[in-house]
């Protein structure tokens, strides 16, 4: 009797999931994310002391808004003499994206009410990145936790380390410090532009930059570049119902 409950109970214990990936591996890539991702920050830094943010306001950006494209948004209109808040609404409008993440996040990570706000203030790419790759709830926690400690971590010293240094420089634009920001950004989101669509969105979105960079007030021309996105969707969208009505007619 006793052997067949031992039977019944080995029988009804949760077998892991065969697909799960080891701790291990999934630290690896997480740090792999967070340090690369990281070392940027001292790009941010350099950028921000060029357009006359001192290092204590710099460090803030980075320990308050803690999302790369918003932080270089922010401080790339006030270098071309925009309005801070034409410029702060820029860099809103790029973190807004960071709210769908969450959304997705939200159910995937399964974090109690009390520990939400905590982990939304490290919903970025790079995080919502590693945590939708794993196969399982925990090792998307796991994923998610490393890399959003090691790129909070190091993004946050670079930044100092950057802005310090920019600042004992003196004019950035003289060594050509100014474009470091631009540059590593481009550089990071390149590879990441795959399919078509994506590729469409960033030509777009360049050409319409470009063309009204030299009409508009600084920083409205960035979100003049974000209506490339809505744009190539509708396209793609009248692309696919025309193919689907051709495929029903034939």
């Amino acid at each position: 009797m006793q052997g067949t409950e031992r039977v019944q109970r080995t029988r009804s214990a949760p077998e892991p999931a065969a697909d799960a990936r080891p701790p291990s591996a999934v630290v690896r890539d997480a740090l792999g994310v967070g340090v690369a991702v990281g070392l940027s920050g001292f790009a941010f830094g350099v950028t921000a002391a060029g357009a006359g943010l001192t290092v204590v306001q710099a460090c803030a950006l980075s320990l308050l808004v803690f999302t790369g494209a918003s932080q270089f948004a922010l401080v790339g209109a006030l270098a071309a003499g925009g309005n801070p808040f034409t410029a702060a609404a820029g860099a809103f409008f790029l973190g807004t994206r960071n709210a769908f993440y969450g959304l997705r996040l939200s159910g995937l990570l399964g974090y109690r009410a009390a520990a939400r706000p905590f982990a939304a203030h490290w919903v970025i790419d790079e995080t919502s990145a590693v945590a939708l790759a794993q196969p399982d709830r925990r090792s998307a926690r796991l994923g998610f936790t490393v890399t959003g400690l090691a790129l909070y971590v190091l993004w946050n010293l670079t930044t100092l380390a950057g802005a310090a240094g920019a600042e004992a420089l003196g004019d950035t634009e003289t060594w050509g410090l100014d474009a470091a920001g631009p540059a590593v950004f481009v550089a990071l989101l390149a590879p990441m532009l795959r399919p078509a669509a994506e590729r469409a969105v960033a030509g777009l979105a360049a050409v319409l930059l470009l063309v009204t960079l030299p009409l508009l007030p600084a920083g409205v021309p960035v979100l003049v570049a974000a209506l490339a996105a809505p744009a190539v969707l509708y396209l793609e969208g009248r692309r696919a119902g025309t193919g689907t009505r051709k495929a029903d007619a034939r």
